[in-house]
């Protein structure tokens, strides 16, 4: 049975969607470090598989209060692109930030705000101003700042450059993930999304256990368990925004997540925050305005 979302023809103020993804970007941000610390600990893969597993078991109470909504074939291949989507991005991102810094990698990670433009227009038919293009630049700048602060210092290790492309091909896939967040937002709604892209992007992990799962020690998997409840939070949260508000609207919400990350790379891993970092994230972040001003939201 098909559980799209009804038509956007509430009253909701438009700043609800943008309070939400804001909460949204918090809640992911904590979960950024927790599975970080866990990845560091167990390894990247097995923090990942018990992030999604317990996700899914977190959800699935929800799922069954909310009338155990099942999705159609057509939009469970939405679900199922966009878990295969997540599942790279996810894996190619906490592969780049077990190697740098929380803020370092986060900040790289925002070119996807400004790569997502380009596909929201191929795959939603969303309008690209010509400000997107101002935008690109300056978000291309800003990885440059980033990148020739490290080189400077000398403090650009083999494992730091691997970190650094990692992040940079997460950021790919997370901008085609934003953009199919909008279109899925805009099938499902917020309970059925979180189900579905959790118990996908499990059983794509699972598919790799024999040759990559260890064994979680305690701190590792309340480390895990914590990171599920904040993905699935988050996950909540941008299905309800970006269900309410046009994508462009959003994107620059994204940026925000850098305040988080360094806040938490600082107290959780005593990471510090240089200069360099600082400024080709403001580079980015101007981009990203630039990239998005005069968009409309739906309400």
């Amino acid at each position: 049975m098909s559980t799209a979302a009804a038509p956007q023809t509430d009253s909701s103020p438009a700043i609800l969607p943008i309070l939400a993804v804001v909460a949204g970007i918090a809640t992911f941000s904590a979960m950024d470090a927790t599975i970080k610390g866990a990845g560091l600990a167990v390894g990247v893969y097995t923090a990942l598989l018990l992030r999604n597993l317990f996700g899914t078991l977190l959800t699935l109470p929800l799922w069954l209060m909310a009338g155990r909504p099942l999705p159609s074939r057509a939009v469970l291949k939405v679900h199922a692109l966009r878990a295969a989507i997540t599942s790279a991005m996810a894996a190619l991102f906490f592969y780049g930030l077990v190697r740098i810094p929380m803020a370092e990698g986060i900040a790289i990670s925002f070119v996807s705000p400004i790569i997502a433009l380009y596909f929201a227009a191929l795959l939603l038919g969303e309008t690209i101003r010509p400000r997107a293009v101002a935008a690109s630049l300056l978000g291309i700048l800003g990885v440059l700042v980033i990148a020739a602060g490290r080189f400077g210092s000398g403090a650009y290790s083999e494992q730091a450059i691997e970190g650094t492309a990692a992040i940079l091909l997460s950021a790919v896939f997370y901008a085609i993930n934003l953009v199919l967040q909008r279109k899925q937002a805009l099938l499902a709604r917020p309970v059925e999304i979180a189900q579905f892209q959790n118990l996908l992007v499990t059983l794509i992990f699972l598919a790799f256990s024999p040759w990559l799962a260890v064994m979680p020690d305690r701190h590792s998997l309340l480390l895990v368990l914590a990171g599920a409840a904040l993905a699935t939070a988050a996950l909540l949260f941008l299905s309800w925004g970006y269900a309410r508000a046009e994508t462009q609207v959003l994107l620059p919400i994204e940026y925000t997540g850098f305040l988080w990350a360094a806040l938490l790379g600082w107290l959780m891993f005593a990471e510090p925050l240089d200069l360099a970092t600082v400024a080709g994230a403001i580079l980015i972040v101007i981009g990203c305005w630039t990239g998005a001003r005069n968009a409309k939201v739906e309400s």
